[in-house]
């Protein structure tokens, strides 16, 4: 199957594209190329004046580094929204649940969402499902995602990479496309 995008209807989301994640407390990552990849679609959808809508985690949680007033609720450099450009606060994974996500993409006449971001086993999958089972045609562009080394409860790690290409596995054969930086940039730009 051909990847396309028809960037007026194509909404690209970044998802928790913040600061917080390179703060102290949070377990390694592995995928040093994300921030770049995700630069480089986010300038591939402006440069087309393509739809943005960043995801923003707003933690109710007492004490977290990603509630709203703490530095690491920032965006991440080069990830802040541009004039024009939507944010939608999320407090729960799923940037769909308890959101206007959905009606602004009705209202945008979406067709389709391209979603990267951090974390992928979390926040990335949540949404991606939340947004395939509300009908939404959803890509997942894997190498602009990352995400951290979790304990496997039972006193080991599970490593990083291994939560990725588990997930991604997933999300793709049931939920999403999926996809590299390098295919969407082409398929973005009618190639």
């Amino acid at each position: 199957m051909m990847l396309s995008f028809d960037l007026k209807t194509t909404v690209l989301l970044p998802v928790d594209m913040q600061q917080a994640f390179d703060g102290p407390g949070w377990p390694r990552r592995w995928n040093h190329a994300a921030d770049a990849n995700g630069q480089a679609l986010l300038a591939t959808w402006r440069r087309a004046g393509g739809p943005v809508i960043h995801i923003r985690h707003d933690s109710s949680e007492p004490g977290s580094t990603l509630r709203p007033g703490q530095p690491g609720h920032a965006f991440r450099p080069g990830f802040q929204p541009l004039p024009g450009e939507a944010v939608v606060g999320k407090s729960v994974n799923s940037a769909f649940l308890n959101t206007d996500l959905d009606l602004r993409l009705k209202r945008l006449g979406a067709t389709q969402v391209v979603v990267f971001g951090i974390s992928t086993d979390m926040c990335v999958s949540t949404t991606v499902r939340t947004g395939n089972n509300l009908g939404w045609r959803m890509t997942l562009v894997a190498d602009a995602c990352d995400c951290f080394d979790l304990p496997d409860g039972h006193g080991g790690t599970i490593p990083a990479e291994q939560i990725q290409a588990a997930h991604v596995a997933t999300l793709g054969f049931e939920f999403c496309t999926v996809t590299t930086t390098d295919a969407a940039v082409l398929a973005a730009a009618g190639r």
